[in-house]
């Protein structure tokens, strides 16, 4: 058995607790029990949102662990980053303390480590190489 590199631990770490931050963080919003729904009443936010939000954050945490689906997994980093960084501003605007607009942050920096670390078997490659190959060759041609 081979040992894991330095690089493709701190992936998982980084992985494993931006996947159980949304995952965990998400059911805890769907469910919309009062304290999820008063939590975000604080910030200005509908009951319902609480749902939406905690689905989507579910969808995201489970995508960034699944294997494969390069393209569902840039969408869910994306909605990570959207998520937290309305968060941290969210609790800004309601005058929040100052760990309470931090706490969001450094779970961007957890999920920009995830994005950046992450194996190319998990990223969205500039083309794909199917498509790639017959098209380039038929541009060639169409240059040439």
């Amino acid at each position: 058995m081979s040992a894991m590199k330095p690089q493709t631990i701190a992936y998982w770490v980084s992985t494993a607790l931006i996947a159980a931050a949304f995952v965990l963080g998400g059911a805890i919003d769907a469910t919309a029990r009062p304290p999820a729904v008063a939590f975000l009443a604080h910030l200005g936010y509908p009951a319902y949102f609480a749902t939406l939000i905690g689905v989507w954050k579910v969808l995201g945490g489970v995508a960034v662990l699944a294997p494969r689906l390069p393209r569902l997994k840039e969408w869910a980093y994306a909605g990570i980053f959207f998520d937290l960084t309305g968060a941290a501003v969210s609790h800004a605007a309601s005058g929040d303390g100052a760990s309470k607009v931090l706490t969001p942050l450094v779970l961007v920096g957890i999920g920009f480590a995830s994005w950046l670390l992450r194996p190319q078997s998990r990223k969205l490659s500039a083309t794909p190489a199917d498509a790639t190959a017959g098209d380039m060759r038929g541009s060639a041609k169409v240059l040439a």
